[in-house]
């Protein structure tokens, strides 16, 4: 294990107000995303679209590294360029997500734990070869309040589970994003939130204790603290900011370089508003040395799909709304985001 260069890398991920496009969808994930501007889901259309998205003018100044699904990986562009080394001929560091998806709990069976330790030092080898500097793992917590999900034991093995990755990419010399995700689906309110998110992320940073991974060379995905979606009554975007900002500081350690946020299920116009609203809190709050940024899947992505319709002649405008998208999110990165500027070009 280099620790100077994990350093490094989740140093490199999180400084100068950039972030992370998430564009790790899995086959089936993305068939929904093309369906929304029905469009067919096969392999050249996937690797259409994530060169639309790798190579759309200027997205250096905004985007740190991309998280990539396996197949990605392996694809190129129309010059017969790996996409590996599209991204970082242009200083963006390739990604790859490294779990294998979800499998139902042995304890539960309603809830999942993620799977894919089994072949993980191989995969995470494999992908460093090609170029891959970080990686990804997600479990997924549901709360549903009637039946107390999250249950004690899911926590605890999707926690095991997630030191157990992180050590390994450690090992391997690929810089772990470790992204615990509390689901805002749910009748749930902000307390609720707050204190399962509080509860999964102190078991799992008691995890990677117990595993000795180097904080210093990781960082952390987590979901904002958000009312479930469901709920009578849904918590303002600043009561969502400072929940969120509160359970960061009582439980994430301070040698953790940065924090990118996933964006479940908010619009990227929320989701925008939520970073920059956190940013412009921790400003003004002792105790929190991390960088806030992002790690974008929908919220960067949907506003591209929506141009682009899967249609060549809409490629140019397509990339100009991906720049101007990561570019909002960049600002919300040091709270300089307004809402206003969704009305108009960004310069």
């Amino acid at each position: 294990m280099d620790k100077k260069e994990l350093n490094k890398i989740a140093q490199e991920l999180v400084k100068d107000s950039k972030g992370i496009l998430a564009a790790d969808e899995s086959t089936t994930t993305i068939k929904k995303r093309f369906d929304s501007i029905n469009l067919e889901n096969n392999e050249e259309n996937r690797r259409a679209y994530r060169e639309l998205l790798f190579t759309a003018p200027g997205i250096e100044e905004f985007i740190s590294g991309v998280i990539m699904f396996e197949e990605t990986m392996y694809q190129k562009d129309f010059h017969e360029v790996s996409f590996p080394d599209v991204l970082t001929n242009r200083g963006i560091m390739p990604g790859i997500k490294l779990d294998q998806g979800k499998e139902p709990s042995s304890n539960s069976p309603e809830e999942t734990v993620t799977k894919g330790l089994e072949v993980l030092k191989q995969k995470a080898e494999e992908f460093k070869r090609l170029g891959a500097k970080f990686a990804k793992w997600r479990a997924a917590f549901k709360i549903d309040m009637q039946k107390n999900y999250p249950s004690d034991e899911v926590i605890e093995e999707n926690a095991r589970r997630l030191a157990e990755y992180a050590i390994i990419c450690q090992e391997v010399g690929v810089v772990p994003i470790v992204e615990p995700e509390v689901l805002m689906d749910g009748t749930h309110d902000l307390r609720t939130a707050e204190r399962v998110t509080y509860k999964v992320l102190k078991v799992v940073f008691n995890h990677l204790s117990e595993r000795a991974v180097y904080l210093e060379g990781m960082l952390l995905k987590p979901n904002w603290v958000h009312t479930g979606y469901q709920a009578e009554e849904l918590a303002s975007k600043k009561d969502v900011a400072m929940a969120t900002l509160t359970v960061l500081k009582e439980v994430v350690p301070p040698e953790v370089p940065g924090i990118v946020f996933l964006s479940g299920g908010d619009t990227p116009e929320a989701s925008t508003e939520h970073l920059d609203l956190m940013n412009e809190l921790k400003a003004k709050m002792d105790g929190m040395p991390w960088k806030l940024s992002f790690s974008f899947g929908r919220a960067l992505q949907a506003p591209v799909l929506k141009a682009w319709q899967g249609k060549s002649e809409n490629w140019n405008e397509a990339q100009e709304v991906f720049y101007q998208r990561a570019k909002l999110n960049s600002l919300a990165t040091t709270g300089d985001y307004e809402d206003t500027m969704e009305e108009k070009k960004v310069d």
